[in-house]
């Protein structure tokens, strides 16, 4: 920041935090559900739009509205500028995040991404505890993290006796890009925490990431053919809508929203219903088969992430 006084205007205040309340629960489960239809949402209508393609539309589309509610709350570009370079790389990380989630979802299922995409709190712990001084790792965390990677093993394992949809290696490298779409996630956490990101509005780091996505989607999914290959349908109108709408814009605000106002613990485990309800929406409205290991290894996968989230307990004399 340039001045005492634009940090002053442009940082975000410090409001005490409360448990979560009948009014934050409900808001929670809205938030949960429509992350959980996100890749079902993308999935639906793969045929008449690419993965890729839907996800720079929706990006270009919500970074316009979310610039100007920055604008509206006092962002400015001399804000942008100051934090460029941080603004870039969590860009790039939310970028490649949804790069491998639009690749994967071209070999899985919406079900399996839900969970592998999961894993992004397992990832950012393990960035934090070699570059933040204070997050490193206890024996509860360590315990965490080889919960959930032994559940990542196991959900990937080419067993369990499924005879519809995607084949056994095509799981397995979806699968794969949804745990890399994970380390982007968690990429974008650990340079937020690391730089004058921390200290800016949400919504101006929201900004960086949309357009970089948005620009950077667009133009590789031009470059595969995928844009005139758009078939607009009714479907793909729903789809689109819901997903700039009420993910790009609203669930990602209503996500900084709740933070401002309730306690990140409560919320940080409240939000593990949402790879919960990727995979019912998976199974119920796509039909997308459930084999045991993948059933017991996104439950290894979720309770070891709950695990490295919990806060850690602090005794006093």
């Amino acid at each position: 920041m340039s001045t005492g006084a634009n940090k002053l205007s442009n940082t975000q205040p410090a409001p005490s935090r409360r448990a979560l309340d009948m009014q934050g629960s409900l808001l929670m489960l809205v938030f949960c559900l429509a992350l959980g239809l996100q890749q079902v949402a993308i999935k639906w209508v793969a045929v008449d739009i690419a993965p890729i393609a839907q996800i720079a539309i929706r990006s270009l589309l919500a970074a316009v509205l979310v610039i100007g509610v920055a604008y509206a709350r006092g962002v400015r570009l001399a804000d942008a500028r100051a934090v460029f370079w941080p603004g870039v790389a969590v860009g790039i990380g939310f970028t490649a995040e949804f790069c491998f989630v639009a690749l994967g979802l071209e070999y899985t299922t919406a079900s399996h991404m839900s969970v592998f995409l999961y894993t992004a709190p397992v990832f950012a712990a393990l960035g934090l505890h070699f570059l933040v001084p204070g997050e490193q790792l206890s024996l509860r965390h360590w315990t965490g993290i080889g919960i959930a990677f032994g559940g990542i093993v196991l959900a990937m394992a080419p067993t369990g006796g499924a005879t519809d949809g995607p084949d056994v290696a095509s799981l397995i490298i979806g699968d794969i890009l949804g745990t890399m779409a994970g380390m982007g996630w968690a990429a974008t956490t650990v340079v937020i925490r690391t730089t004058a990101l921390s200290e800016q509005r949400p919504t101006l780091t929201l900004s960086f990431q949309l357009v970089i996505a948005g620009v950077s989607l667009f133009a590789l999914a031009a470059a595969l053919g995928h844009i005139g290959d758009i078939r607009v349908t009714a479907p793909v109108l729903v789809s689109m809508s819901f997903q700039t709408f009420g993910i790009a814009f609203g669930v990602l605000l209503l996500w900084f929203a709740l933070l401002r106002r309730y306690l990140a613990s409560r919320l940080g485990v409240f939000s593990f219903l949402s790879p919960v309800f990727g995979v019912l929406f998976g199974a119920l409205l796509l039909g997308e088969a459930l084999t045991w290991n993948f059933v017991v290894g996104g439950v290894a996968i979720i309770a070891g992430v709950i695990i490295v989230s919990a806060p850690t307990r602090r005794t006093t004399r």
